[in-house]
């Protein structure tokens, strides 16, 4: 290992994000394998939501024992998850079969997440943790940005099986990165595992911060799932532009004001980008009603700023949100929350996945777009509400 992930946790931890992700990235064109499968609208929605549903029902229970255990036991368990289903899915060629695929890798997600989130916690002050959490992030949407161009690369190619196998290699050096990781001490004994109701946990889920944790993930999960069969039904083939300027986005809202987070609040950025999370949703739904396959109007382009609205709403309220429900959070308790709030962003994806898909097969993406744009300025006005301080 380099002297300089030796030496910095920090940094050791962002690296691994990055590789972990670009492993589980590379699964974002799965809705297309599905389709060449004979997979509909409702049967990519479902397979695609079973890694949120696992997520959502798993994290908050890995959080205590984040707490209670240690972070690196559990993100050693989260990478040996996403290496099994990423060879599972080599000999996958069924609808099922990579289902069970998708229920290894929310696992493998949720394991190795709420602990590795947690950790980067643990290492930073509360002044500096906005700022802090969105340069780890951009670890994950480095991966986000390079995993679809890589992917689409390799199955034009090589096709879907060869870009498994290339996941499990990827995953594997996220592993060895893990294994020489060494946590901090810590201050105060972590407290033994307890019931999700035990502390006032559940309590935590009906904080207005939480809800607006839900509207946010609702958008970027829906936006991630259909928006390949969608840019396909237009006749669009590079898929990945997309990927690539909301993860460019992202990232540079990140790397450039990441600090306005922690400078000017945690509500300043929340709020502004709720509203622009809704506009970009309002463009897909334009461009549902008014472009077809065979029209000239140029869709790569709305396209691609869609991506960049997306984005760069994603690159503050991610980080923004986070640091909101975990700045009055104990230490002895950080995993906790940490599962809690990733449950609620996943709750929302996962309802993304499973309610437009059938909404989507039976009135179209056109409608579909027009009613989640019409949710997500619900989202907005609740964000409004948020405290000033």
């Amino acid at each position: 290992m380099s002297p300089i992930l030796a030496d910095n946790p920090l940094l050791r931890a962002t690296v691994s994000n990055f590789f972990f992700f670009l492993s589980l990235n590379g699964f974002i064109l799965l809705p297309l394998y599905i389709a060449a499968l004979g997979g509909t609208e409702v049967e990519i929605g479902a397979v695609m939501g079973l890694y949120n549903a696992v997520g959502i029902v798993c994290q908050p229970l890995i959080g205590p024992w984040t707490d209670a255990v240690g972070r690196r036991p559990f993100m050693l368990v989260g990478v040996a998850l996403v290496i099994i289903a990423a060879l599972l899915a080599t000999a996958a060629p069924s609808i099922p079969l990579l289902a069970v695929v998708r229920v290894l890798q929310g696992l493998g997600f949720s394991c190795f997440f709420v602990s590795n989130y947690s950790l980067v916690i643990d290492l930073v002050p509360p002044a500096r943790r906005g700022w802090a959490l969105g340069i780890y992030g951009v670890a994950g949407l480095t991966a986000t940005a390079l995993a679809p161009l890589l992917s689409e690369w390799v199955i034009r190619r090589l096709g879907f099986r060869a870009l498994f196998a290339m996941a499990a290699a990827v995953a594997t050096v996220a592993g060895s990165i893990v294994l020489r990781l060494r946590e901090p001490g810590s201050e105060t004994a972590r407290p033994a595992p307890g019931y999700l109701w035990e502390r006032g946990t559940l309590g935590e889920v009906f904080r207005l911060s939480m809800g607006v944790t839900g509207f946010f993930g609702l958008g970027a999960g829906t936006i991630f799932v259909f928006l390949p069969t969608f840019a396909e039904s237009l006749g669009v083939r590079t898929l990945a532009l997309f990927y690539t300027a909301y993860a460019l986005a992202a990232i540079g809202v990140r790397v450039l004001g990441g600090r306005f987070i922690d400078t000017h609040g945690r509500r300043a950025v929340i709020v502004p980008s709720m509203l622009v999370q809704t506009i970009a949703t309002g463009l897909l739904a334009v461009m549902g009603f008014l472009v077809t396959r065979t029209s000239q109007t140029p869709v790569v382009p709305v396209l691609f700023l869609a991506g960049l609205l997306s984005g760069g709403a994603h690159g503050f309220l991610y980080p923004g949100l986070a640091a909101l429900v975990t700045d009055q959070t104990p230490a002895e308790r950080r995993g906790v929350v940490v599962g809690i709030f990733s449950s609620v962003f996943l709750t929302g994806q996962t309802t993304g996945a499973f309610v437009f898909g059938y909404i989507t097969h039976g009135i179209g993406y056109a409608f579909m777009w027009t009613l989640l744009t019409s949710l997500l300025f619900a989202g907005f006005a609740l964000s409004l509400k948020l405290d000033h301080a």
